[in-house]
């Protein structure tokens, strides 16, 4: 919850390959206050069955930067391995995923809140400001 003196900030992913929340997914977050400032890791979560972080910690005071940093990679290594044992005739060449790592970075005002939806494929993700 923001109060006037602090901003708040949710984020849920969608896998826009399968069109399906994407679940176990870590998150952690960071902040400062300003952009000279030196990041201050505040925690992280995982994504649950719904793509949501529900418990990310709050902002301190002061915060005007922050950055949400997902390890997608470990996500897309699990959903490979669960494909391959449902349909082990069609393995994937192994070739990965582009973005092992997804890290946004955000200005934020006291007394606003933040909604970061990641929309998320295994070759690109697409970002935005939710509500």
């Amino acid at each position: 919850m923001s109060t006037a003196t602090t901003a708040s900030v949710s984020t849920h992913i969608l896998d826009t390959s399968v069109g399906r929340p994407a679940r176990g997914v870590a998150v952690a977050l960071s902040a400062r206050g300003g952009r000279d400032a030196e990041w201050q890791t505040l925690g992280g979560s995982a994504t649950d069955a719904d793509g949501r972080c529900k418990d990310l910690p709050a902002l301190p005071e002061g915060t005007t930067r922050v950055r949400l940093d997902f390890a997608v990679a470990p996500y897309f290594e699990n959903q490979r391995a669960e494909a391959q044992q449902d349909a082990p005739a069609n393995r994937d060449s192994g070739a990965g995923v582009f973005f092992p790592e997804v890290a946004i970075t955000f200005a934020v005002v006291p007394g606003e809140h933040y909604h970061v939806p990641l929309l998320l494929n295994p070759f690109g993700y697409s970002v935005y400001r939710g509500s």
